[in-house]
């Protein structure tokens, strides 16, 4: 058995990691949120010091031995054991990339924030384009280091979903293209739904107003939590009982907001529920980006659009806002607020058209690693596509290839598993339906009844299993799309009459 003393190395080595984490954590978060954008450059370039220490520390030689030791001890702690075995993979993944091309990366990512930033709000392409080509190129330089015989955008897929290929994503958008496509085009051939009155004029000091009743539903507690506005909504956490999501208001879209909220509390509860055994470590974290997704996108969907949720939650919606819902039943709003059109901006997406959006951009980023597709022009490439698939044409950069910030951080790899998340969400519901009775918690206001079962065969395991271990574990069965399909065919029948 390894020696006492290199446990408690091993230890000291978590918490400094830990320390550093936080800091950038909280500056990260700072700067995409409240940060004055003057101090851009200065902020920048101390943070990109302080993640190239923290390269240092996770890369120490000394601390890769141990936990080749440690990752194949059957005698130390499971929970140890596992988590040596997935920081010696990170270690690993790092310890070949030089320090000085770490840091001119990292500098690289936020100078191309700042850019893409500046060119969303001048809805100029242009701007961003050369610091994309950069990003691009410094990513293949990055992930070149590993020296693997693997593809490249393999190894990016795998970065954020753990065992998925291209050849697994591409069985699964193929079922995306060949079941759910058709779908969308019978939805869009058949009558329309109003939806009208939630595009109105909805102050956004009585939105905020509501928003702070709707968090205690969801029993996002400001004991752990913390909400605050940003351009593009997102989850950041220093620790289990220290996380912060944001949102963003729209004036003439009430419903932007409580969905973007709802959504990110559903990350922000997976983080705090992890077990507080892990917090500080690499077990303390969702066990993938698709695991993550699962969680988001069944609070905002599966939960958050249902006529159960809006039972308590509608007439207090109304009372913010009586002129702009008068008359409105609650059925009507509910056939709205599940309304399926194609449309431009993916988090503004309905259920059915959002795993298109991800289809697209999963085809741009293959046709980019592998050469068929430069950066130059790509934003017509953009919007042909979403005029192919969609039948929409972006008519500013804003809501076409400028919309999401994933690119200007070099989160190549990520976007598929926003779609992968939705079809595990599909699964888990099935599965707690079969469980508990969830409209009755809902329409009484026990959120928590649904919370803990999502606790118990979830989020209280963080990273200790990998994602389709937790999948079998939760459900019984390995991870399997039809019931993704079968929920889309199903809800989108109903609501416009296709049986």
């Amino acid at each position: 058995m390894i020696a006492k003393e290199k446990i408690e190395k091993y230890k000291d080595w978590i918490f400094r990691m830990s320390a550093y984490n936080m800091a950038l954590s909280v500056i990260g978060i700072d700067k995409l949120t409240v940060a004055p954008a003057g101090g851009n450059a200065y902020r920048d370039e101390r943070s990109a010091f302080l993640a190239g220490e923290l390269f240092t520390i996770s890369t120490d030689p000394q601390m890769a031995e141990i936990l080749k030791e440690m990752k194949d001890d059957t005698d130390i702690d499971p929970d140890d054991r596992r988590a040596a075995q997935l920081y010696y993979k990170e270690m690993t993944n790092r310890m070949c990339i030089p320090k000085d091309e770490f840091v001119a990366y990292n500098q690289l990512q936020n100078r191309s924030y700042d850019a893409w930033l500046e060119a969303k709000t001048k809805n100029d392409y242009s701007i961003f384009a050369p610091y994309l080509q950069q990003i691009i190129e410094g990513a293949k330089k990055i992930y070149g280091y590993r020296n693997s015989s693997e593809d490249l955008y393999d190894l990016m897929l795998d970065d954020f979903e753990p065992g998925m290929t291209r050849e697994k994503y591409d069985v699964f958008f193929d079922a995306v293209r060949n079941q759910i496509i058709p779908l969308i085009r019978k939805v869009t051939e058949a009558e329309q739904i109003d939806d009208s009155f939630l595009y109105q004029d909805f102050p956004v000091d009585r939105q905020k107003q509501f928003t702070d009743e709707l968090l205690p539903f969801l029993h996002f507690d400001k004991d752990w939590g913390y909400q605050n506005e940003t351009e593009h909504p997102f989850t950041g956490w220093i620790c289990e009982n220290d996380v912060r999501t944001t949102t963003k208001y729209l004036k003439n879209n009430v419903m932007s907001a409580i969905f973007s909220t709802v959504h990110e509390v559903g990350h922000a509860t997976y983080e705090h529920d992890i077990d507080d055994r892990y917090d500080g470590m690499i077990l303390s974290e969702g066990v993938s980006s698709g695991m993550h997704e699962s969680q988001s996108r069944l609070f905002e969907n599966y939960l958050g659009r249902t006529d159960a949720f809006w039972e308590v939650n509608y007439p207090v919606l109304r009372s913010y806002f009586p002129e702009q819902f008068e008359g409105i039943t609650k059925e009507a709003f509910m056939k709205a607020v599940n309304v399926s059109r194609p449309s431009l901006v993916r988090t503004e997406a309905d259920e059915l058209t959002y795993p298109v959006h991800i289809l697209i951009r999963y085809e741009l980023e293959k046709a980019l690693f592998s050469g068929e597709l430069p950066t130059e022009g790509l934003d017509k490439v953009w919007d042909d596509m979403y005029e192919k698939y969609l039948g929409v044409r972006a008519e500013k950069a804003s809501r076409g290839i400028l919309q999401d910030v994933h690119w200007a951080n070099g989160n190549f790899g990520y976007f598929p598993t926003y779609a992968l998340g939705s079809a595990f969400s599909a699964q888990f519901m099935h599965k707690m339906r079969e469980d508990i009775d969830v409209d009755r918690a809902l329409s009484e206001g026990h959120m928590e009844i649904c919370i803990e079962w999502l606790k118990e065969n979830i989020h209280k395991y963080g990273c200790r299993y990998d994602a389709d271990e937790i999948m079998r574990m939760a459900t019984g069965e390995p991870f399997n799309v039809q019931y993704y399909v079968d929920y889309l065919t199903d809800k989108y029948s109903k609501l416009y009459g296709l049986e």
